[in-house]
């Protein structure tokens, strides 16, 4: 479709792109990246015929760009600018009519029936047919955008170039205008080219992204490959973190403030703990980075407010989410940033303690009774609802990477484990050794201070903090519910 070999060019004998070579595919969304003054619009300029190569070549299917007469290259290509005012007061109609102009042929241009069927096509995939009859600048940003989207279909082009076409929208418009640009790439095969500022639109919407850095190409690849830290970090000159989206397989970056957030030196401890027979709560002055296995705000995320809430065994539960709300309200939390779980063990059994060693702390809590506990490793046992669950929650004074939130788990898993077999606890249907009871859950909960702990830290260090205050409160708590301690 459109290819670059060792392209360079600019503005009076200075130059701006160097030695630029990619090719783009039909249908292909291609994103052009790159912080200010690395060349992006002078690119855009270049391929549109704008400005000419000094060296090199840009070809449109297998033709050099500047073979084509503008009036032929606006039949294959069109050109989406930044947004920007306007002088003329057109109406929607006759701005999308301009598009048609290409199509036209010698001095007295007739419009024709093709002319109006595209003209309709474009304003209703656009969403501005309803206000056809306006003034352009009676419209918002996001409806002028549309507006001049629109007009660059009508001319019905194989390429369509954009220069930051989101920069002044608002949420709800960049979503509408990209989704629209996207399903013209997958189901029209138009092929689309732009440039954009904010890296994680381009990672959402591009199959693939062209980073620029001083006029030079620093990365093409898929986003995967292109949103690295190191990458984004060298180019840009800013520290960022990149997470996986939660919905689909594309990385997003994360800007990395460079003062600190939570400037106080906080330690969770039993101070922060409140045990009643309804509820167990911990509040947390300032929000930790959580990693919770169930319950209301599950998953990862940030949360300054922890609660068990306690449940009759033969209680109706069949909104828990509902109940968990009020319970939040009466309480006076902050559901945005609250860890909700529920238990049907009685909250006296609760076990608790902090535990540090070489510089490392963390305040751990366990709840539990086995009553419906089973052995996980039987097929044929059921999983019965009662009174029994153990709920483990570990609250680390220090910033933990992700993989340690993943292997605080595994040893909490472990060291639970552990404390039920030597416990001598069976499962009532099997009378085999137990492993779990059928609703257990476990929160890690971190600080996020001081430096993130190393994997050998947390190997010499955490590690076995984790298991040994696990084991030993876990077999606390079981003693507490069978009345032996």
């Amino acid at each position: 479709m459109l290819r670059l070999d060792a392209v360079f060019g600019g503005y009076d004998d200075r130059p701006v792109i160097k030695d630029v070579h990619f090719s783009v595919a039909k249908g292909e969304f291609f994103g052009v990246l790159g912080p200010n003054g690395s060349g992006k619009t002078t690119l855009l300029r270049m391929i549109s015929g704008l400005i000419a190569c000094t060296d090199g070549s840009i070809q449109l299917n297998g033709r050099n760009i500047a073979d084509f007469s503008r009036k032929e290259l606006a039949r294959k290509m069109a050109v989406l600018p930044q947004l920007t005012a306007h002088a003329f007061s057109y109406t929607v109609r006759e701005t999308v009519a301009l598009g048609r102009y290409a199509h036209h042929q010698g001095l007295f241009q007739t419009w024709t029936p093709r002319d109006e069927e595209v003209l309709q096509m474009v304003m209703e995939q656009t969403n501005i047919t309803r206000f056809q009859h306006d003034s352009v600048q009676q419209l918002s940003g996001g409806e002028q955008q549309r507006v001049f989207l629109a007009q660059a279909l009508a001319q019905q082009p194989e390429l369509l170039l954009l220069d930051e076409p989101t920069n002044h929208l608002d949420l709800a418009y960049q979503k509408d205008l990209l989704d629209l640009l996207k399903k013209g790439a997958e189901q029209q095969g138009l092929t689309v080219i732009s440039i954009f500022h904010d890296l994680n639109l381009a990672s959402l919407y591009c199959d693939r992204l062209l980073l620029l850095h001083e006029g030079k190409t620093r990365a093409l690849d898929a986003p995967d490959g292109v949103l690295t830290e190191d990458l984004v970090h060298e180019v840009y000159q800013t520290e960022v973190k990149r997470h996986s989206h939660s919905e689909i397989a594309k990385p997003q970056i994360h800007l990395i403030p460079a003062i600190d957030m939570d400037s106080a030196n906080v330690t969770i401890d039993a101070s922060m703990l409140n045990v009643t027979k309804e509820h167990i709560t911990l509040t947390s002055p300032i929000p930790l980075r959580t990693l919770s296995s169930d319950g209301y705000g599950s998953g990862l995320g940030w949360n300054r407010y922890f609660i068990n809430r306690h449940i009759s065994e033969k209680a109706d539960d069949s909104d828990p989410e509902r109940k968990m709300q009020a319970d939040l309200e009466k309480l006076e939390f902050d559901a945005s940033n609250t860890v909700g779980m529920k238990t049907a063990v009685q909250l006296r059994n609760v076990a608790y303690a902090f535990w540090e060693k070489a510089n490392v702390s963390l305040f751990t809590v366990v709840i539990g009774g086995v009553e419906n506990a089973t052995d996980g490793t039987q097929t044929s046992a059921t999983r019965r609802h009662g009174m029994g669950a153990i709920t483990i929650w570990l609250f680390v004074n220090g910033k933990l990477s992700e993989e340690a939130f993943m292997q605080a788990i595994m040893t909490a898993t472990e060291a639970k484990t552990k404390a039920l077999l030597e416990l001598g606890m069976t499962d009532s249907e099997t009378e085999t050794m137990i492993s779990s009871a059928s609703t257990d859950s476990i929160l890690v909960a971190a600080t996020g201070q001081g430096s993130v702990l190393s994997d050998e830290n947390f190997a010499t260090k955490l590690g076995p903090l984790i298991g040994k205050s696990v084991y030993t409160e876990t077999k606390k708590t079981i003693q507490y519910s069978q009345g032996l301690m």
